[in-house]
């Protein structure tokens, strides 16, 4: 009998282990003025079956749209959205909680910054309006310094509707090999390539190249696969996808692929781009009168295979993310105040509604600590 309850119980207890280590935090960055949003959430995902609880709300934080979490998941930091006072908060981050405890405050040297990365020693903002990025050094208690650099553009491009009047700096990605950093200025129609130089011994950042997009589409968003041998950028304006090979800082283009249909007549606002962990998949978020995602496989030689698009089930998909596990997509509409929550096909790569929403005011940035 004993023996039965021994593995009765190292049953249990490993069922219960299995359980946990399915268990993810989702933090969801929001605009918190004008809307219903009171700040920062947490909530805790669980992959198994996609169901989600609320953990924790950090309050009293103005417009917390874009946020990350460092590498070792101790703190974490958010851009503070709100024109000429725009900030960067750094935080105490407790994953077991999920509590976001405030450390300092700083001047994000542009107006509303809207993209933001980190490593080990740096964080690094992207301003859209100010068109500049600017780059803080960590301190040891996760605090943020004023920023050690600050880089201005000042070029303009042809759009029509006058969104390209000046330089707008739109997002800072590491590249794979962390040697560089990517820069893309919508304003600009340029995607910038600086060689990132971590200690800050010199200056933490040195332009190496500028590659032109092209005129008036606005490179917004751009994704690397996870092999590091190919990015994805996808342009603002026209909503389509530019195919690169990846290689010791440089991008060659390989492809450039459209995600509406030739006879589509409205507004595009492509918004976000993603590769799936197993860089099989690729999917592109379309914001404007489209509000749809649109699903690609990626080919051997990086090129882009089309599989379908569909509506996102909500109104101007700001950001979107994959879950842990690879079979949750989950999508965030500012002006429906959702996410939804689609079941992803892990081997096509399909998606199909689950029917699970959360309900939050203005979700701009969704990320899993994982």
């Amino acid at each position: 009998m004993k023996k039965y309850i021994g593995i009765f119980l190292m049953s249990l207890l490993s069922t219960i282990a299995f359980a946990q280590q399915n268990h993810y935090n989702l933090v969801i960055g929001t605009y918190t003025a004008p809307g219903k949003s009171e700040g920062i959430y947490t909530y805790d995902f669980d992959s198994n079956i996609g169901n989600t609880k609320l953990k924790n709300i950090t309050k009293d934080i103005a417009n917390p749209s874009y946020l990350v979490i460092s590498p070792d998941k101790k703190y974490a930091y958010a851009v503070n959205e709100t024109g000429e006072t725009s900030t960067v908060t750094a935080f105490k981050y407790d994953a077991a909680t999920g509590i976001l405890t405030f450390l300092n405050k700083v001047n994000s040297h542009g107006e509303d910054p809207c993209f933001i990365t980190v490593d080990d020693k740096n964080v690094l903002v992207a301003n859209y309006s100010g068109g500049s990025l600017a780059v803080f050094s960590r301190k040891t208690d996760g605090s943020l310094s004023e920023a050690i650099q600050v880089i201005q553009h000042t070029g303009k491009s042809i759009d029509p509707k006058g969104r390209q009047k000046s330089a707008h700096v739109h997002m800072v990605k590491f590249t794979p090999d962390h040697q560089y950093l990517v820069v893309n200025d919508l304003g600009e129609d340029r995607t910038y390539i600086y060689n990132y130089n971590q200690t800050g011994k010199s200056k933490t950042l040195v332009e190496k190249s500028i590659i032109k997009t092209n005129a008036g589409t606005g490179p917004r968003h751009i994704t690397f696969s996870p092999n590091g041998k190919f990015a994805y950028l996808v342009h603002e304006f026209n909503g389509s996808i530019t195919a690169f090979g990846y290689l010791n800082g440089n991008l060659t283009k390989l492809q450039e692929i459209g995600t509406t249909a030739k006879d589509f007549k409205g507004a595009i606002d492509a918004a976000d781009i993603h590769v799936s962990a197993d860089g099989k998949f690729l999917y592109e978020t379309n914001r404007g009168d489209a509000n749809s995602i649109s699903a690609f496989s990626i080919l051997p030689n990086g090129k882009l295979k089309f599989i379908e698009t569909l509506s996102t089930l909500g109104k101007g998909p700001r950001n979107f993310t994959i879950d842990p596990s690879g079979k949750f997509l989950l999508i965030g509409h500012q002006y429906t105040n959702n996410v939804v929550i689609f079941n992803r096909d892990v081997k096509t790569g399909k998606l199909t509604d689950s029917g699970k929403r959360i309900d939050v005011g203005a979700p701009v940035c969704l990320v899993f600590d994982k």
